[in-house]
């Protein structure tokens, strides 16, 4: 029987080729020079460098690798490792490429030479060495290497739960052995970047930073710390130096880089003639003043094109008036969105500097119910000379991002060569090497994002495609191929739920490991339930319990997905395999059941998912929400950025069936707010009803119900902004509560 996937077996021989060959290496070294001949990596080494960079985080790198340096100073193989400009270097001055962080490496069986543009081109040179040296077999070569792009790395900039301190400290390791060389910390949730911006972080808190910046800085990595205070900003002497104090007391923890936000704000903060002013006198104050501090960072309020109107006045004043220095954040056409030529050209004509790309993938805050673990790709790959830096957001799961930031490393150091799905396969096995197979068979079905407000979506399941395609066209062999897919699921997710290889990884997974089994036992019962034959009546006889498993099925599926005890702190829900795998099962389900009726002339229906409540919207930017139910309380997830609500426009909630509202409340981010719309239950006979709305206290945001909504039956309920005038607010809270 031909198979249209990959098998396991297959799946196992790619996942686990990677060799010591320098190729791969990641990020792609620029050029290389091999003949392929391999030798075994030493034992031991001498280590011959100058006094100078004897404690260096680039030489104390090398020590990592667990191999010890030879005692007395003999050793059969001596690694020589310097800096342009040093004592002893100038026979290597032209070998090394001029390009800052590049190094030149020469690996022979009796030592190797590493030498660094700077410091950090050293420690860059040592990380593609060790990696050599880590596979136990090295490889003659010669390589010449350098990034693309200058800065390099990841945003912790998502909506949720923000890391913890270990997953940090294991980021930024991540990041130096990839030669990724910044980490912009400005989690949305951390009170001290945020809403207490001018207060001073407590002492634990305080160390923990101090303890990360020190980490960065033996990682080569710029540690970045964001302030954020565009909510409630006062465009005062006295808030100006509230800032600039604030960034000094940072200074005095060892950071040296620095970022301002003023992004998904509305009202006094968003003005950007302030905004600029604002980051000049910053730059010149304190930036310019310590001389040793990286270039000042700004993510703008209109921080991508859809937003822009015609961009002209907001981004070209920030063009105008910011300082020369003063790098700008920017997130692509829209929101989330990949970038290529035809945008970076737009944006840099309007703030007349190169933009600093701030990419929202694999970042899932507005996609809470997805996990996103597959490949990187879309951006163009003849940018390199148009972004002055590229960084990726991330999910609040760290170890889960570094599959997405495992391939930003590669695609921003050799954007020419960066090949996206070889660069996914060995991410995979980068961070799980031991059952690399299984999770990219999980892992495949869990790239799409669904329906969501951005209208950013992602292939899925591409091995699956021509057997979607089959079961679309009617071939009944398919089904049994269908039912093999489903199986290799459900066998990965029990190898990856046993796994104790990397424990962090596979408890972020869990939740989306156990729906897929669920999955996958669904998937195996339809197709067992569609290869009831009419012609064989004992064979026909097994659909009614089939039938009544599928629907038990759909039932634990739907129960998994907003069970609380289940789920991450932020998450709304599980789903997995929704672009193919779902669809082509719940099409032979349906092909099954009207067979079965055909035959017996029965009226099962094809019920191919279970979801209590729906979502109906006229704002664009609510129309796709999840929303989720647990018992009697029903929440819709928040929007993070600032929701525009025209005129007259709806969002209505129905349900399958009528239901008993016990109450309700939502917070738009605004007090009184409650003025501006009206609340309407359509009843069990079609017909609307308002109810009130109103606010417990003059200075609350949360909007409550009035006593008559208690107890009350309806079909569904509609808010309409009855204001006259376009409402821009926050979606920050809706629940309700039913019987």
């Amino acid at each position: 029987m031909k198979k249209t996937f990959l098998s396991f077996a297959l799946l196992t021989l790619l996942c686990g080729s990677v060799s010591a060959q320098v190729s791969n290496v990641n990020p792609r070294p620029q050029t290389v020079k091999t003949d392929g001949k391999l030798f075994p990596a030493p034992k031991q080494w001498k280590i011959s460098t100058s006094y100078a960079l004897a404690k260096s985080y680039a030489v104390d790198a090398l020590d990592e690798l667990g191999v010890a340096r030879a005692k007395g100073g003999r050793a059969d193989y001596r690694i020589t490792l310097g800096v342009v400009g040093e004592k002893g270097m100038a026979k290597y001055e032209k070998l090394v490429p001029s390009h800052a962080e590049g190094y030149y490496l020469s690996v022979e069986p009796k030592g190797a030479v590493v030498v660094g543009r700077d410091e950090r081109g050293l420690y860059y040179g040592v990380q593609t060495l060790r990696e050599m040296m880590a596979k136990g077999q090295m490889e003659i070569c010669t390589v010449q290497d350098w990034p693309d792009v200058a800065y390099r790395g990841a945003i912790e900039g998502f909506y949720g739960r923000p890391w913890s301190h270990e997953h940090r400290l294991r980021q930024l390791d991540f990041y130096g052995h990839n030669k990724l060389n910044v980490y912009i910390y400005g989690p949305k949730d951390d009170p001290y970047h945020r809403q207490h911006w001018r207060d001073p972080y407590p002492e634990k808190e305080a160390n923990q930073l101090r303890e990360l910046v020190d980490r960065a800085h033996a990682r080569g990595v710029n540690f970045y710390w964001a302030i954020h205070p565009g909510g409630d900003i006062r465009w005062t002497t006295e808030d100006r130096d509230n800032l600039v104090n604030k960034l000094e007391k940072m200074y005095g923890l060892g950071i040296r880089s620095f970022a301002v936000f003023f992004d998904d704000i509305a009202g006094e903060g968003a003005r950007g003639e302030k905004q600029a002013e604002l980051l000049n006198y910053v730059d010149s104050v304190f930036v310019k003043k310590h001389g040793d501090i990286a270039p000042l960072l700004l993510c703008p309020t209109i921080y991508n094109r859809a937003w822009s109107g015609n961009g002209d006045q907001y981004l070209n004043a920030l063009g105008r008036s910011l300082n020369p220095g003063i790098e700008v954040m920017w997130t692509g056409n829209s929101v989330v969105h990949t970038i290529d030529k035809e945008s970076m050209d737009w944006i840099n004509a309007r703030i007349k500097r190169k933009a600093y790309i701030w990419l929202n993938f694999p970042v899932n805050d507005f996609v809470r119910d997805h996990i996103l673990l597959g490949p990187t790709y879309g951006n163009g790959l003849d940018i390199a000379n148009d972004v002055s830096g590229f960084v990726s957001n991330p999910m609040q799961y760290a170890e889960s991002s570094k599959i997405a930031l495992y391939s930003i490393a590669d695609y921003t150091w050799n954007m020419k060569f960066y090949d996206w799905a070889t660069s996914w396969d060995r991410a995979l096995n980068d961070l799980l090497p031991g059952d690399a197979a299984a999770l990219r068979v999980f892992a495949s079905y869990n790239e799409d994002l669904g329906p969501n407000g951005h209208g950013f979506r992602r292939d899925e399941s591409r091995d699956l495609k021509p057997l979607c395609d089959r079961i679309a066209q009617g071939d009944a062999s398919a089904v049994s191929d269908l039912r093999v897919a489903c199986q290799e699921l459900g066998t990965a997710c029990d190898l990856l739920l046993n796994n104790k290889e990397n424990k962090w990884l596979i408890e972020e997974l869990r939740p989306w490991l156990v729906q897929g089994k669920l999955v996958a036992q669904y998937g195996e019962t339809v197709c067992d339930a569609a290869q009831t034959k009419a012609e064989n009546p004992q064979s026909l006889q097994s659909f009614p319990q089939l039938y009544r498993q599928v629907l038990s099925l759909q039932k634990q599926m739907y129960d998994n997905e907003v069970n609380p005890a289940l789920l991450h702190e932020y998450q709304t829900g599980t789903k997995l395999g929704t672009l193919r795998l779902l669809p082509a099962i719940q099409h032979v389900l349906a092909d099954a059941t009207k067979a079965y009726n055909a035959a017996r002339g029965t009226h099962y229906e094809a019920v191919t998912q279970y979801s209590p409540f729906t979502i109906e919207s006229t704002v664009p930017q609510l129309a796709q929400q999840p929303i989720s139910t647990y018992g009697g309380e029903v929440k819709i997830a928040p929007s993070n950025e600032v929701v525009t609500w025209p005129a007259g426009s709806q969002f209505t909630v129905r349900g399958d069936r009528p239901f008993t509202l016990r109450g309700m409340d939502f917070n738009f981010g605004q007090t009184g707010a409650a003025a501006a719309f009206l609340l309407e239950c359509q009843m069990p006979d079609g017909t609307w009803r308002e109810i009130s709305l109103l606010h417990y206290k003059e200075n609350d945001p949360v909007i409550h119900t009035g006593n008559e909504l208690g107890g009350l039956r309806v079909r569904a309920f509609r808010l309409t902004n009855k204001s006259g005038r376009e409402q821009q607010l926050y979606f920050r809270h809706f629940k309700f509560v039913k019987d």
